[in-house]
């Protein structure tokens, strides 16, 4: 049956069908911000869907009354539980259904319903599940708080009511609220209309409110929660005030710090000018609300009460109105300087309505004509203490080169992208290694060409050594392991500046895969002292360690004990060969620990029997049977740790050693199986080499295995009557494994021949027993290597005028192919050459240094050394507009502030220099630290935005300069040091040419 509503009058319920229905076509309206939804537990829910289609108001499956109690932490607090999730702890149903539901089914007594809002996200419409929980205090009691949850959309206003009857505030008391941030600063609540989210109230914070004296003072100017205890009483030079860094947001102090040291800029808003000017009603604007939180930021700054101030709500501001500086990912501070002085001509436009604006060629026309009328075209529809400041004009020349039609304009700008000279070659460092195997390897330092390929590395390095290029193997080395092998046509730009570049130089010219002979990269590895049981096998573990090699090696020589050889002699250097006293003792021992370890012994008869039939050439085979043999019936070729353990280790040395024929060989004569090595065997026992074609062959095989097994067995219990017919092999100092790229899984080695087969790139390793290791490999030697002189050669960054930079700015440049010009004469897009002038100059002039570069080769960042004037900066040779008479501004500027960016495409820091207005003294600001700075020291690789006034407006210092000391810098020094190095990739593919 069901239940009643405990609320208000019952209703009766209707069919279980009607209730479906209507609950589920409830369900299907779209989100609205503003709006309630609520929550049900989904096992509830579920309950009550299975009971509605049973159509029998009778059945057992009847829900019963509405129960959230799986959502609450507990039912004292009723506070939601963490990371509930939609559709699998709870779904949410809008008003209607909730209170159509609660009217027929009541609730459990006591359990409050979980109405939650829809809010209006910056990128999306969505139900707030968990909305925004706030501590609520007054400022004569900032230790009695009570906790209040509010929906992102709720007004402040709701919370200034929550306050009041929650601590008895009359009505008629004048009250005004405060927010504290978690980094205990705060600031105020103005606009009581405003919603949380735009508020940037978050989880965690306090709203304190503050009533008004009977005196009609307030009992603080701001609640006592400062970050420095002495901030109130502290008075520093206005301007000279740090920003504290968000996370991740020094890009934006950079730029605000140069704002702020523009004169002109900052005056305007220090004296209220922009209160007249706001913009409420300009659809490209933000309602004035960029430019009020950039006059917030300005106006703490110049108080000169601050040591470093948080811009907060700035940052909101802009990410709101800016959805890419959403978040605290790194930027760049060209591209927030662009938006913050468009968001701020635009909020403060004197223009209210702009006007439709049609433009004209220059038909032949004069260009101070048509200058004059783009620049009152201009004014017609921008009008702001921007323009006045920064916006200038330039000449933009199209000639098609189809029909010579030549199109002139004149268009407005704000700032000078001005590229840098590129260099068409790059400097890399490499590391050669001989073929000679008592050379160390050699550092080089070659010049390349920048969009060149890997033959070139070839080329310049052969110049150097001699070595043809087509005798060499170029790779990049990281972790003791080929991070990649290059091809030879491969483009440089694959290789970065970082990265260890190995080359190698082979026995013979033009390897290729299928020719005679192949390419071997050679892996060092330790084994350890014990077996790896954790990893689910019982097989040694190991480590790469040394330098990898890359070896060409005839095919018909591929096998063990050629390649030991082999191997032998290119590690001479630093790997210490047996003298034949060790080698005797390990073969007398060996060979006895061999003849303890058979237990299955025949007599002496048959062994010599059976020796007969071999015949002398195949005695060391019998032997490596032996140790096969055993191998096979303890399911693992290397022996646990144990009283037996280097006996046995000792064995499976001898049956992979080089002398005799490799190991796989002999097994095969003796057993007609192949070898298997130690983790091989874990790993599936995968031969590299003919695989089984088919199922079918893969059953033959087995069968054969098991009659070569049984033959094994035989011989094995003949073992121990041919010891005493057994050649003393020598000991090998290590063995050899097919891994992959890596160096970690291990293959199958061997054919029937026992010689090497490789479909792919064959990767060997090395592997060392850590005492044969210690006792015969140098590491000390292997590690050396020699610098050529080439190192010797300082690596000098290149130095280019400023002036340098502003002649390629206006060189002719053809289009590109995504970017045509249409032609009116011809009709159709054209490649057209494209011509840039500067014709006036702004009282405030930004130079964009592109540092970051982007070509069909290369994407990098650079370094150039741009020596720019801190003064008297002539653009009278750049400037088309010839002064007409005397009254026309001069063209000579200094440098008042610049932006600087360190580190390179994938993380950065962004830092300023800027020249304080009031006393003529620089600053360097980073983030909230600020020290002095000198003239000498301005001017770096690092400076990317470049500002300057023209000097007819620049005003002498109003105070003289401080004298440094130790002390005043100390005072100008926060506890915070900034965000190092941040992660700058998204700031380079933002940046546009």
């Amino acid at each position: 049956m069901a239940a009643n509503s405990s609320i208000g009058s019952a209703t009766e319920p209707p069919g279980l069908e009607t209730q479906w229905r209507e609950i589920d076509n409830l369900n299907q309206q779209q989100l609205r911000a503003g709006d309630s939804w609520y929550l049900l537990d989904k096992r509830w829910y579920d309950q009550w869907k299975e009971y509605v289609h049973t159509r029998d108001q009778n059945s057992s499956s009847y829900p019963g009354k509405i129960d959230n109690t799986e959502l609450f932490e507990d039912l004292d607090s009723y506070h939601l539980k963490e990371r509930l999730t939609e559709n699998d702890d709870f779904v949410l149903v809008p008003a209607e259904a909730w209170h159509k539901l609660l009217s027929w089914y009541d609730m459990m007594d006591d359990q409050p319903p979980l109405e939650r809002k829809v809010v209006d996200l910056p990128s999306t419409v969505k139900v707030e599940v968990y909305p925004v929980e706030v501590y609520l205090c007054l400022s004569s009691n900032l230790e009695s708080t009570v906790s209040g949850r509010f929906s992102r959309a709720d007004k402040i206003h709701a919370i200034h009511q929550k306050i009041r009857q929650h601590f008895n505030v009359p009505e008629t008391a004048e009250s005004r609220l405060w927010m504290r941030n978690t980094d205990s600063s705060s600031e105020r609540l103005r606009n009581l209309n405003m919603t949380v989210l735009d508020s940037c109230l978050s989880s965690g914070m306090t709203v304190i409110m503050e009533i008004r004296n009977a005196d009609g003072t307030w009992p603080t100017s701001r609640p006592q929660i400062t970050r420095n205890s002495d901030e109130d009483s502290y008075q520093g030079p206005p301007g000279v005030c740090g920003l504290t860094n968000l996370g991740n947001t020094c890009f934006m102090n950079s730029a605000l710090q140069c704002l702020s040291n523009t004169p002109p800029l900052t005056e305007y808003f220090l004296k209220n000018s922009y209160l007249e000017e706001l913009n409420f009603t300009n659809p490209l604007g933000m309602k004035g609300e960029i430019a009020e939180a950039y006059a917030d930021v300005i106006k703490q700054m110049w108080s000169g009460r601050h040591y470093s101030v948080v811009p907060r709500v700035f940052k909101t501001k802009v990410g709101h109105f800016a959805s890419q500086f959403l978040g605290y990912q790194q930027h760049d501070s060209q591209e927030l300087l662009s938006f913050l002085l468009d968001g701020l001509h635009e909020d403060l436009n004197r223009v209210k309505k702009k006007e439709y604006i049609e433009l004209r060629d220059a038909d032949g026309r004069p260009d101070q004509e048509v200058a004059e009328e783009a620049w009152r075209n201009h004014l017609r529809r921008n009008d702001s203490v921007i323009v006045d400041t920064f916006h200038g004009l330039f000449k933009s020349t199209l000639v098609c080169p189809e029909c010579n039609k030549v199109s002139v304009t004149f268009d407005p700008f704000c700032y000078l992208s001005v590229p840098l000279p590129v260099s068409k070659e790059r400097v890399m460092e490499v590391f050669y290694v001989s073929l000679d195997p008592t050379a160390k390897p050699t550092q080089y330092r070659l010049i390349v060409p920048k969009a060149g390929r890997v033959i070139d590395l070839c080329t310049a390095l052969s110049q150097a050594t001699g070595l043809p290029p087509s005798q060499m193997a170029v790779a990049d080395v990281f972790n003791h392991r080929f991070y990649r092998i290059y091809q030879t046509d491969e483009f440089l730009s694959c290789i970065l500046d970082r990265d260890d570049i190995f080359v190698y130089q082979l026995s013979s010219g033009c390897v290729d895969q299928d020719g005679e002979e192949v390419v071997m990269a050679i892996y060092m590895r330790e084994r350890s002292h014990y077996r790896d049981y954790g990893s689910g096998s019982n097989s040694y573990g190991t480590s790469l360690f040394g330098h990898p090699l890359l070896i060409s090696v005839p095919r018909n020589q591929c096998t063990r004990e050629d390649l030991y050889q082999l191997l032998l002699k290119r590690l001479a250097r630093y790997v210490r060969a047996l003298d034949p006293s060790e080698e005797v003792e390990e073969e007398e021992e060996e060979e006895e620990e061999l003849y303890k370890a058979q237990t299955n012994g025949v007599s002496d008869d048959e062994g010599e029997e059976d020796s007969e039939e071999t015949g002398p050439s195949n005695k060391e085979e019998v032997t490596q049977e032996s140790s096969q043999t055993e191998g096979q019936n303890n399911c693992q070729s290397e022996a646990s740790p144990s009283s037996e353990g280097e006996e046995k280790a000792e064995e499976e040395e001898s049956s992979s050693g080089p002398d005799g024929g490799s190991s796989t060989e002999e097994g095969q004569s003796a057993c007609g199986t192949s070898d298997t090595n130690n983790q091989n065997a874990t790993d599936g026992d995968q031969s590299v080499g003919t695989e089984p074609s088919s199922k079918k062959e893969k059953d033959e095989d087995e069968v054969e295995e098991e009659e070569e097994y049984a033959s094994c067995a035989k011989a094995n219990k003949r073992l121990p009557g041919r010891r005493r017919y057994t050649e003393r092999r020598k000991k090998a100092l290590f063995t050899m494994q097919a891994v992959n790229s890596n160096g970690t899984t291990e293959r199958g080695m061997g054919e029937l021949d026992g010689s090497f087969s490789f479909s792919s790139q064959p990767y060997i390793a090395i592997d060392w027993d850590p005492d044969m290791k210690k006792k015969y490999y140098n590491e000390n030697e292997a590690e050396k290597y020699i610098k050529h002189e080439s190192m010797d050669v300082p690596h000098q960054k290149i130095t280019v005028q400023l002036q340098e930079c502003i002649a390629l700015f206006t060189t002719v440049e053809t289009l590109e192919e995504e970017n045509p010009w249409y032609c009116p004469t011809c009709k159709k897009h054209q490649l057209a050459t494209k011509k840039l002038d500067l014709w006036s100059l702004p009282e405030v002039l930004i130079i964009h240094l592109k540092r970051f570069s982007y070509t069909k080769y290369s994407r990098e960042k650079l370094d150039t050394i741009v020596e720019f004037p801190l003064r008297d900066l002539d653009f009278s040779g750049f400037l088309l507009k010839k002064s007409v008479n005397s009254t026309e501004p001069p063209c000579r500027y200094d440098l008042i502030a610049v932006s600087n960016h360190y580190g390179g495409l994938r993380d950065g820091h962004y830092t300023s220099y800027a020249r304080n207005k009031d006393n003529g003294q620089w600053y360097y600001f980073d983030d909230s630290k600020v020290t002095y700075a000198t003239e000498e020291q301005i001017v770096t690789s690092a400076a990317y935005l470049l500002f300057y006034q023209r000097q007819d407006k620049i005003r002498r210092p109003t105070i003289p300069p401080p004298i440094p000391s130790s002390t005043q810098t100390e005072n100008h020094i926060s506890s915070q040091t900034g965000d190092g190095m941040d992660g700058a990739a998204s700031c380079v593919s933002m940046e546009t040419d």
